[in-house]
């Protein structure tokens, strides 16, 4: 326990949930969809997309809870948040106003974030293991979802209405984006988090302790365009995919 107890005094008992986007990444798959997919109103757009995020960011947060609970943390499930109702994850300001903003004004790049999932690490058997694990879960749920929108799409875009098959490629694309995004080794992202747990105590306390500089550095490299490589494999990935 002393491993953990010396995570611990350097790294938030929350899970990060830092969902960041960029040029590229959603946004991208957003708008060329039309191109793929035509005859959908842009309001019905809009909705959907909306919808596939949310139900992608829930559905990633439980997920870290969930697992948290099977490792010997009950925090989140103590706390209510083991639910697929969006609103005790939203957060008003980083799920709603931003979001929704830059959606709505097709911004060249979306950037949102949920309510953290509550994490004590103190409570893991095997502190910087499990919590690694932990946040492996939730970019884990976004590959799962990307299997059942691209079946959707792949044996039922020809047959169901436009609006469907423009939900299923809206929720592979978006669910594709989030799950690679957040395997980045840039803290909060949950690959600094399977990083950490690969780095001795001393390395990984020093490693997760920029944590707090995380969200200027992984927005410096947006601006940058330090990802747009990431971001066109994982497009192409995404065209393989949908076939």
């Amino acid at each position: 326990m002393e491993r953990g107890g010396e995570v611990k005094e350097r790294q938030s008992t929350h899970t990060a949930a830092l969902w960041l986007v960029g040029i590229g990444g959603t946004a991208l798959a957003s708008l060329l969809v039309g191109q793929v997919i035509p005859g959908v109103p842009k309001p019905v757009q809009v909705v959907i997309r909306i919808l596939v995020l949310y139900l992608a960011i829930v559905v990633h947060e439980v997920s870290h809870g969930f697992v948290a609970n099977l490792r010997g943390d009950p925090t989140a499930k103590m706390q209510g948040r083991l639910t697929l109702n969006p609103i005790p994850h939203i957060d008003l300001f980083g799920s709603i106003i931003i979001p929704g903003f830059l959606i709505l004004t097709n911004s060249s790049f979306v950037i949102g974030w949920a309510k953290p999932v509550p994490v004590d690490i103190r409570r893991f058997r095997e502190p910087l293991k499990d919590f690694a694990i932990t946040s492996l879960a939730g970019p884990a749920s976004n590959f799962l979802q990307v299997i059942v929108y691209a079946l959707l799409f792949r044996f039922g875009a020809q047959s169901l209405p436009s609006w469907v098959a423009f939900l299923a490629f809206s929720g592979a694309a978006i669910n594709l984006f989030l799950g690679f995004f957040n395997l980045i080794p840039i803290p909060p992202l949950d690959g600094s988090r399977l990083v950490a747990a690969a780095l001795p105590t001393r390395l990984a306390v020093q490693f997760l302790s920029i944590e707090r500089f995380g969200f200027i550095i992984v927005f410096g490299l947006l601006w940058l365009g330090a990802f747009n490589p990431i971001f066109s494999a994982i497009w192409s990935l995404l065209m393989r995919i949908l076939g």
